[in-house]
């Protein structure tokens, strides 16, 4: 039975969502905490399975008691907030980047339309993360995505430059929770001449997926793009998966969206999007495995892996979540386990190698 502690300044906001959660009978709400400097402390003490965050609170906000819970006593946390910034790309992202799970709009009374929807939605979340292992943060790993680009001025990683030309054809990348910011991490320090188009599936809400996108974009040196079906691939550019359509490769070099069944409750799905490269590129794909729960793209990097790619996951210290990785790597599917931060050296590592 999960644990819960609520964290809002709002005692009615605080009695809905207990209310909310007290309609499941496998959910407990254990504490209340006011504002954020009591969250961090009640977290501490009553050491609950998730924490349900506000964003706007008196004397530490959400996105600063979860950098102090994710720092001192590492939680799953979800943030449930009515703030209007909530429905910004960028403070989700920060709130991503400070080690919250996801970002769930807070229902606004009982008597509104969407609020069974909402209910519902809050529900389902906390039970499917209360489970979750997370991983500590350091103070240094804390930045929020708006100082990406002066950390990128900063960082000590040189990836040597890219060659003109190369035998791979694809790096196809599938995330899930924790991953934009592991993308951007990952994406920050490559060229923006990189020689390979990158495919990407990332597991986000509909209402985030544009944004997301024009996020991502901002804070890395390639090209970043919804994918559209038809468009012909090109270097240094990232394809973006659209909400609720699978995305994949043709014959052609060109983009394919499909808007068949879910793959494993997915679409788009990180299966798909391996298998789809596999088969068109075979031994020229490189396939990525971030942080995520569950296993989507396990058996799409097989694909890979028996086509003769390369195969890389992120390991567990800096992964978010150890889940998606996990389970390839426990099939043997899997060639390099790295840090997010050594896999763009390891990405140019492949492309000096196969150019030689």
């Amino acid at each position: 039975m999960p644990r819960i502690l609520i964290v809002d300044d709002s005692p009615t906001a605080r009695e809905m969502l207990a209310a909310i959660m007290q309609t499941d009978p496998d959910i407990e709400v254990i504490g209340f905490a006011i504002n954020g400097r009591e969250a961090v402390a009640k977290t501490k003490d009553l050491q609950p399975d998730l924490v349900t965050m506000d964003v706007n609170m008196p004397e530490l906000d959400g996105f600063q008691a979860t950098k102090e819970i994710m720092i001192e006593c590492p939680t799953p946390i979800i943030i449930v907030s009515s703030s209007p910034r909530i429905k910004e790309v960028s403070t989700s992202m920060q709130a991503l980047q400070a080690g919250a799970l996801t970002v769930l709009s807070k229902p606004s009374g009982v008597l509104q339309p969407d609020f069974h929807h909402q209910a519902a939605e809050i529900i389902s979340n906390v039970k499917a993360m209360a489970d979750v292992l997370v991983i500590r943060h350091r103070r240094r790993m804390a930045a929020a995505p708006s100082v990406v680009r002066e950390a990128v001025a900063a960082s000590p990683i040189e990836p040597p430059v890219a060659p003109p030309a190369t035998a791979l054809r694809c790096v196809a990348v599938v995330a899930s929770t924790g991953g934009p910011p592991a993308l951007a991490q990952l994406l920050r320090v490559l060229p923006a001449d990189f020689p390979v188009p990158i495919l990407l599936v990332q597991h986000i809400v509909s209402a985030f997926g544009e944004g997301f996108v024009r996020w991502l974009d901002s804070v890395v040196p390639l090209r970043v793009t919804m994918a559209v079906d038809g468009e012909l691939l090109q270097p240094g550019c990232v394809y973006v998966a659209p909400h609720d359509h699978h995305l994949g490769v043709t014959k052609g070099c060109r983009t394919r969206l499909d808007d068949g069944p879910e793959i494993g409750g997915f679409r788009p799905a990180g299966d798909f999007l391996f298998a789809s490269a596999a088969e068109m590129f075979g031994e020229k794909t490189v396939g990525i495995i971030l942080t995520g729960m569950g296993q989507d793209g396990v058996q799409g990097i097989r694909a890979i892996r028996n086509a003769g790619g390369r195969t890389i996951a992120q390991d567990e210290q800096s992964c978010v979540i150890y889940g998606m990785p996990r389970a390839a790597v426990e099939q043997g599917l899997i060639d390099d386990v790295l840090p997010i931060d050594q896999i763009p050296g390891q990405l140019m590592r492949m492309l000096a190698a196969c150019s030689s």
